[in-house]
């Protein structure tokens, strides 16, 4: 037998890829999308931040399930500064480089409590159909 090969009633199953396709499937789009404002306002409750560093942070906390680019961030970054959610400061990094660092306002701090009621309705209702229990 081939290794990392399995033989199943005569199909050849390779199961690197069995894994690796199970890994790769990750959170829908819309699901995202709707994510991402309370994922930004609690990182940044956290302390301030830059786009690179929040991208990374959203692959970490949620290992590697949710992957976000650029063109997902900085449109929600752009749209919660406008609302006043959020404001940005340029400085110059450790590294010498000119970044746009974002950190919340009040009304992000109360745009995050909503943010959490909804969720948790959302959250509850789901684990009721699914007969769990989450907290």
């Amino acid at each position: 037998m081939d290794r990392g090969r399995n033989f199943i009633k005569g199909q050849i199953e390779l199961a690197v890829h069995r894994r690796a396709m199970h890994k790769s499937s990750m959170v829908k789009k819309d699901l995202v999308a709707a994510s991402s404002t309370p994922l930004i306002l609690l990182i940044l409750q956290g302390g301030e931040s830059y786009g690179y560093e929040i991208i990374q942070r959203v692959r970490e906390l949620s290992d590697d399930e949710l992957q976000w680019t650029d063109g997902m961030l900085y449109p929600v970054l752009h749209r919660l500064e406008k609302e006043g959610k959020i404001k940005s400061t340029w400085r110059v990094s450790e590294t010498g480089r000119k970044r746009k660092y974002y950190s919340l306002k009040g009304a992000g701090v109360k745009a995050l409590k909503e943010e959490r009621r909804q969720w948790d309705a959302v959250n509850s209702t789901l684990g009721k159909l699914w007969g769990e229990s989450y907290v």
